[in-house]
C-alpha cells in the first residue's frame, strides 16, 4: 500500500540472509503481515501463510497437543497445504502471530537447520512472549516494526525525495528554508499529528479523504489494544486497562509521569507496586514507556529508575482521536487557543523510536524538567531535547543548564524543535522546525 523503511532490511534477508529466521515483531494493526506477504510472494512463487491465532481460535492444528517435534509440524502442513508446498529453493512459510504459539517459537531453530523450507515470522505480542519462553541463541534474527513514521507518511503523501533531502541538508548545515517550504511542511506535520501513522488510517486520509473513516481505524485500534490485556488473570487485567485508559488525563498534566497511587485510589501505592503492568504496556508496543535519569550523564541506563516512568500512545492518531475525535481544527488551525503540548512530544517519542533512540527524560526541582534525553554515541555524550508546540519557544528552564559550559553538566548542544521557521545555534542551543525532528 504505502512505501516502508522495513522493506529494505526484508528485502536483504530474503536475498541473502539464511542461516537465521527473520522475526518481525510490532503492536497490532501497522501493517506487518501486508509488508511480508508482498515481499515473500515477489521471491517464491510458492507462498504459505498460516496464521496461528485464527488457527487456536479454530481448529488448532498446530497447538501444542497437535505439533510436539518438527515432524509433526511437517504433517500437518502437507495435510492442509500439500498441493502447494515445494523445497528450499521455491516455498517460504509465513507463519504469522506466532506469539499464540511460543511451543513453535522455540522450534524455530531445528525448522531451520533441516533446511525444508524458508520462513519469516510476526507477533503483536512479541515482546511479552519472547520474555517469558525459551529461543535458542543465533537461531532468530528479531527486528521491531512500527507505525509509519513522519517520512514514510511524507512518501505516502507525494512529498519529494528532493525536498526531503534539501531539508535535511538544512538541518544537518542549520542553512534557512524557504518560508513556502516550511509552511507546507509544518502542515504535514500537523497532518500526521491528526492521521498518525497506522496504515489504514493514512490510507483513509491520504487516498481517501475520509475523516470519519480514518477516526474508526484509530478507535478499533485502540479497543483491539486494551482487549489485548486479557491475555493476562484478571487482577493484572484490570490494572493494565485501567493504566491505558489513564494516560491522555496524565499527557494534559504539567506532570506527565504516572501517578501510582491513582490508578487504584490507594495512597500509598508505589510504582514497584505496578512493574509488570507497565513492562507489559511497553513489550507489546501497544505505549512509549520514557524513564527518568537522575544524572544525565552518558550512558543514560546507568542512572535510569523504574520508579519515575512517562508514558506515550504508540500512535498519535489514536491520542489525537481520543482528544478531539473529529474536530480537525484543533490540530490544524495556526490560531487555536489549545495546548497540543502532549500531543506534540507523542509525535517526537514515536519519532526517536522509530529511528532506534532509547528515551529518558530529567526532571529535577533545581534544574527543571527536559522533555526527552538520548544517547549520543558518535560522541558518547548526552541530547537533550526540549519540544514546543506553542508561539513561545523559549520557555524552557531546564536546557541552558545542562548545556552550560560552567554548569554542571557541561553537555555539548542541545536541541528545541518548534512551530516557527528558525534555524539557528545560539550559543550551545540548536533551534530549528518541529518537522525536522525525523533527522535525529
Amino acid at each position: 500500500m504505502f512505501k516502508r523503511k522495513i522493506e529494505t532490511l526484508i528485502n536483504n534477508y530474503l536475498e541473502n540472509e539464511k542461516d537465521k529466521i527473520l522475526v518481525i515483531e510490532g503492536a497490532r494493526q501497522i501493517g506487518k503481515s501486508y509488508i511480508i506477504r508482498k515481499l515473500s510472494k515477489a521471491y517464491y512463487p510458492k507462498y504459505i501463510e498460516i496464521n496461528l491465532k485464527d488457527d487456536f481460535d479454530g481448529n488448532k492444528y498446530f497447538s501444542s497437543d497437535k505439533v510436539k517435534t518438527t515432524t509433526d509440524f511437517y504433517y500437518q502442513l502437507t495435510a492442509l497445504y500439500g498441493d502447494i508446498v515445494g523445497n528450499k529453493n521455491d516455498t517460504i512459510i509465513f507463519l504469522d502471530e506466532i506469539q499464540t504459539y511460543p511451543h513453535l517459537l522455540t522450534m524455530l531453530k531445528p525448522l531451520n537447520q533441516e533446511q525444508k523450507y524458508n520462513y519469516i515470522v510476526s507477533g503483536s505480542l512479541l515482546g511479552v512472549t519472547l520474555k517469558h519462553t525459551f529461543i535458542p541463541m543465533g537461531s532468530i534474527k528479531e527486528v521491531k516494526m512500527h507505525q509509519l513514521d513522519f517520512e514514510e507518511f511524507l512518501w505516502a503523501c507525494h512529498v519529494g525525495k528532493d525536498v526531503i533531502g534539501h531539508l535535511k541538508r538544512c538541518f544537518e548545515k542549520l542553512e534557512p528554508i524557504n518560508d513556502g517550504v516550511h509552511e507546507i511542511m509544518l502542515k504535514r506535520f500537523k497532518e500526521y499529528l491528526l492521521c498518525g501513522g497506522l496504515p489504514d488510517a493514512v490510507k483513509e486520509f491520504v487516498i481517501n479523504q475520509n475523516i470519519m473513516e480514518m477516526r474508526k481505524v484509530h478507535e478499533t485500534t485502540y479497543q483491539h489494544y486494551k482487549d489485548d490485556c486479557s491475555q493476562y488473570d484478571l487482577a493484572h487485567k484490570l490494572k493494565i486497562t485501567r493504566i491505558y485508559e489513564m494516560m491522555p488525563s496524565y499527557m494534559e498534566n504539567k506532570v506527565k509521569r504516572i501517578q501510582a497511587n491513582q490508578i487504584n485510589n490507594n495512597k500509598r501505592d508505589t510504582l514497584a507496586k505496578y512493574e509488570d503492568e507497565f513492562d507489559y504496556l511497553v513489550s507489546s508496543g501497544v505505549v512509549i514507556g520514557v524513564k527518568a535519569v537522575s544524572n544525565p550523564k552518558f550512558p543514560l541506563i546507568e542512572s535510569s529508575s523504574k520508579k519515575l516512568i512517562k508514558l506515550y500512545f504508540n500512535d498519535v492518531g489514536i491520542l489525537t482521536n481520543i482528544l478531539y475525535r473529529n474536530n480537525i481544527s484543533a490540530i490544524l488551525k495556526s490560531d487555536n487557543e489549545i495546548n497540543l503540548g502532549s500531543v506534540y512530544e507523542t509525535a517526537a517519542a514515536i519519532e526517536l523510536l522509530a529511528h532506534g533512540h532509547e528515551l529518558y527524560y530529567f526532571d529535577s526541582k533545581k534544574v527543571g524538567e527536559v522533555d526527552f534525553l538520548i544517547n549520543n554515541f558518535n560522541n558518547l555524550s548526552i541530547l537533550p531535547i526540549e519540544i514546543k508546540s506553542g508561539k513561545s519557544q523559549n520557555a524552557f528552564r531546564a536546557l541552558p543548564k545542562l548545556v552550560n559550559p560552567e554548569g554542571n553538566y557541561k553537555l555539548p548542544y542541545g536541541y528545541v524543535f518548534g512551530n516557527k521557521n528558525i534555524i539557528e545555534k545560539n550559543g550551545n542551543i540548536i533551534t530549528v522546525p518541529i518537522y525536522m525532528v525525523m533527522f535525529l
